[in-house]
């Protein structure tokens, strides 16, 4: 059965960091990308950021580029977001999810694995 489990978020005041992690287990996951997601209240998910699982190859929204790094560790089976300079609209429920059919894609509809999301709220 395949799990991801986000944890890392909280609370933090305009400006400040925090780092997410997805931990992924139940298969292997060397032919999928990890994504990571975000749903503000009242709004869509939208896409924050993406990695290949095993080549390191990026992507990113333009609302976090240069703010935020995706990274993952292999031995750990692990995707991290670290997140820099956050801003009140950073607040949301953050979700990684895993793609295997859809090279860095941005479109939430192309995953295929989810996690239960983990609560980013960015004071001001």
């Amino acid at each position: 059965q395949v799990q991801l489990v986000e944890s890392g978020g909280g609370l933090v005041q305009a400006g400040g960091s925090l780092r997410l992690s997805c931990a992924a287990s139940g298969r292997t996951f060397s032919n999928y990308d990890m994504g990571w997601f975000r749903q503000a209240p009242g709004k869509e998910r939208e896409f924050v950021a993406v990695i290949t699982w095993s080549g390191g190859n990026t992507r990113y929204a333009d609302s976090v580029k240069g703010r935020f790094t995706i990274s993952r560790d292999i031995a750990k089976n692990t995707v991290y977001l670290q997140m820099n300079s956050l801003k009140p609209e950073d607040t949301a429920v953050y979700y990684c999810a895993a793609n295997r059919g859809s090279y860095l894609s941005r479109r939430d509809g192309e995953y295929d694995y989810w996690g239960q999301g983990t609560q980013v709220i960015v004071s001001s």
